[in-house]
């Protein structure tokens, strides 16, 4: 009996003379591929689409923690977004040069070898992926409920199981077809575009009638711990990252020498300027306490500001984290199928379906890896996970460019990115980790031996409650 990947990959159909014919789909490979249906305003639609995700919305509440103030909070947010550009203009150069899906991983690959690329690709899998999308779905349903549930906390029970429907459905989307995905994720772009034009039109409003209380001191008690800055630039790398989906589905793109690049030059600013203005609106309506005790920053401000249409917010914000968990199920599908395809993971992965020319089997394991890690109840070490593991990979594909440059000078390349010295600069990305590691070790330390001292403490209090009770039911005969 053959195996049933086998079966799916043979399709049996008829000649003129009504003879049965079987097509062997693994002899005939080159002609199963996915379609280029990826147009440039796709292209820009899934970078938008990726990086204005749930990172605005839950994002500020972590940058403002960790930096503790507006002031050194907005320059972290402007940082980000330079990071980020520098980092997406690298990528732009590797992704007209190395002409592959997979993104960092291929990049890694093709300079590196396949030891390195075999740890990128596995820590995408058991750690990346999941934890981003697992963020996005869990923002997605707390907002969804929100409403429901005004004055108390949302069910948690409730909150994954609306996550886990989100998944499922957005994996069977693109199961089906790849035009679908795409449809789905120019609609909820436009959507999430006009929310947060609504948020900064409300909070250039209230600059305008001089409402600027908040921001009167805004450096005053800001973080100075290299540790603690470190983890706030990571929360805004988190709204930040996105920006190489395009480089996952390379392969898919329309004329990817022209397009990869436009659409990363076309999305970055736009993306910048909306979240500078936005958390802008942010810090002029709500005051710091409002910020850091609410899970649901924009439905805290669309209940101080819009009134009776403060329902709009929940509903829009909702569709923005639908829109970034559908392009980055796109993008970590084709990973995982890009990675089988090279060996380092099970053959089934690679396969594609016959009829709809989608990555069903990569489909259905990273919705299956997401939805194990439903299970983590807090969001923030999440976000904590995926951007150290996340940038380490992404500075060893700038390096990797940078070697590629001097080891493979006549590649063709058409585009290239300025100096070698600014292609270094997203280099920082191999030493933030460091600060923001030691940060998290040296904080779960503490936490350990305090609980030491808590525990060692309850056992001699008991010790001495003991004692002193046996003193008083057994006293001493004379």
């Amino acid at each position: 009996m053959p195996a049933p990947w086998r079966i799916c990959c043979n399709k049996k159909s008829k000649t003129k003379n009504g003879k049965a014919e079987t097509d062997n789909m693994a002899e005939k490979s080159e002609k199963m591929q996915m379609k280029k249906e990826i147009t440039l305003l796709n292209g820009v639609s899934l970078i938008v689409g990726n990086m204005i995700g749930s990172g605005i919305f839950v994002s500020p509440r972590g940058v403002l923690m960790y930096s503790a103030s507006y002031g050194l909070s907005l320059v972290i947010w402007a940082l980000g977004g330079m990071f980020s550009l520098f980092g997406a203009l690298c990528y732009a150069e590797l992704g007209t040069s190395i002409v592959k899906s997979g993104a960092s991983y291929a990049y890694i690959l093709e300079a590196f070898g396949a030891f390195v690329a075999f740890i990128r690709l596995w820590s995408s899998l058991l750690i990346i992926e999941p934890t981003t999308q697992a963020v996005i779905a869990i923002t997605f349903a707390n907002y969804i409920v929100q409403p429901i549930f005004p004055h108390c906390e949302p069910p948690y029970d409730a909150v994954r199981l609306i996550a886990a429907a989100c998944i499922c459905s957005l994996t069977f989307i693109n199961c089906v077809n790849v035009k679908w995905g795409t449809r789905v994720q120019d609609i909820f772009t436009y959507a999430k575009v006009m929310a947060l034009i609504l948020v900064i039109s409300v909070g250039l409003y209230k600059i305008g009638k001089g409402e600027t209380e908040n921001l009167r001191a805004p450096f005053e008690g800001s973080a100075t711990n290299p540790g603690m800055i470190a983890l706030a630039l990571y929360s805004a790398l988190f709204s930040y990252s996105g920006w190489d989906t395009l480089n996952y589905v390379t392969e898919e793109m329309q004329n990817p020498e022209r397009n990869l690049p436009l659409s990363i030059a076309i999305s970055m600013p736009i993306v910048t300027i909306i979240y500078l203005l936005t958390n802008i609106a942010y810090y002029v309506v709500l005051d710091m306490s409002a910020i850091l005790t609410s899970d649901a920053v924009a439905v805290t401000f669309g209940g101080e500001t819009l009134s009776y249409a403060k329902w709009i917010i929940p509903i829009a914000v909702a569709m923005s984290c639908y829109s970034g968990l559908n392009s980055s199920i796109i993008a970590a599908s084709r990973l995982f199928y890009v990675g089988a395809r090279e060996g380092h993971l099970p053959d089934s992965l690679s396969l594609i379906h016959i009829k709809c020319f989608t990555p069903v089997p990569a489909l259905l394991f990273n919705g299956l890896m997401t939805l194990l890690y439903l299970l983590v109840e807090d969001v923030f070490l999440l976000i904590n996970y995926y951007c150290f593991n996340y940038w380490l990979f992404v500075g060893l594909s700038i390096a990797g460019l940078i070697y590629l440059r001097y080891t493979q000078p006549r590649r063709p390349r058409p585009i290239k990115f300025l100096s070698t010295a600014t292609q270094s600069i997203p280099l920082l990305a191999l030493v933030l980790p460091s600060q923001a590691f030691l940060h998290i070790i040296w904080e779960s330390i503490c936490h350990l031996i305090n609980d030491l001292n808590v525990y060692s403490g309850s056992l001699l209090q008991q010790q001495n409650m003991s004692r002193c009770s046996s003193t008083v039911l057994c006293p001493t005969w004379t």
